[in-house]
């Protein structure tokens, strides 16, 4: 069996005050996207366990997300299936798309859905995932949402971006989540100023249905990740004098995303870009309905 694994982006993401136990509460929009896309295989395996193998296989160790999916499941119902599982990488590592999450995500369902009498409920199933990954619950919702807490408080939100094409651009740098939120806490402590300007807010106005609707996009990340990678800045910039809207990292980055309003203008943007050596998705956009 094949299991699809989209990505996300976060068209906002506000980070508030670190808690005491290390994490730091967030406010974010997250929307699912397409493409790219992780895909599992799925084969049962007699003889108990997971065999899980990777297109990289440096993503191939017992801390893959894929395989400590199948540990917590197992630890919690009891339900153990033999399988084999080759996971097929697609979304870019280390670029805010949360793919590692869309994997666990993709599997626990497939889990729950063979587990029987063992199967969990819809509750325990998301505190199942949110003790993965703060990102898994949303892949097992699926569609747009608020989050807040570390993530896992998830309201679904109707959000109709079917008026805008989006570019996704991957660069050949990463950016560590955890380093990211270091690097915030130390510009929030200094007498550097987390100011929103052009190049960190962006507003779009969806014009589906009978009134627009205003959102804003914003990323408390950029001035931190933007400082230590000035690519990443130019990136964004030359989305928005491409044409785009609005532009933003997604999650710590590194990827960034731009919304345009011509979808011409962003063919031709993602022609520029893709002939600089970055590797650039467009894929279509659909309503998510709450």
């Amino acid at each position: 069996m094949r299991l699809t694994a989209p990505c996300k982006i976060n068209l906002y993401l506000r980070i508030g005050a670190k808690r005491p136990d290390g994490y730091h509460d967030i406010r974010t929009l997250f929307y699912p996207l397409s493409a790219p896309c992780d895909e599992l295989v799925v084969e049962p395996a007699e003889g108990g366990g997971l065999a899980l193998t990777c297109s990289d296989p440096a993503l191939e160790g017992g801390d893959n997300l894929v395989a400590r999916a199948w540990r917590a499941y197992g630890e919690r119902t009891g339900f153990r299936p033999g399988l084999r599982v080759h996971l097929v990488k697609r979304a870019p590592h280390g670029m805010g798309l949360g793919g590692g999450s869309s994997d666990a995500a993709a599997l626990l369902r497939y889990l729950n859905a063979r587990a029987g009498t063992l199967a969990l409920g819809e509750a325990a199933l998301f505190e199942l995932a949110a003790g993965l990954g703060a990102d898994v619950p949303f892949f097992l919702l699926g569609a747009a949402a608020w989050a807040e807490g570390i993530g896992e408080r998830l309201t679904p939100v109707a959000c109709d971006l079917g008026d805008f094409s989006l570019l996704l651009v991957c660069p050949g740098v990463r950016v560590s989540t955890a380093w990211a939120y270091g690097e915030f806490d130390r510009l929030a402590a200094s007498s550097a100023k987390l100011q929103s300007n052009f190049l960190t807010w962006g507003c779009v106005r969806s014009t589906q249905g009978d009134c627009g609707t205003l959102l804003v996009i914003a990323n408390d990340f950029e001035p931190a990740v933007f400082q230590e990678f000035p690519e990443l800045r130019r990136i964004k910039e030359q989305l928005l004098c491409s044409g785009a809207a609005a532009a933003a990292l997604s999650g710590s980055g590194a990827g960034l995303f731009g919304l345009f309003r011509d979808r011409s203008r962003a063919l031709a943007a993602a022609g520029v870009l893709r002939g600089q050596g970055l590797r650039v998705y467009a894929p279509r956009l659909a309503a998510s309905r709450a």
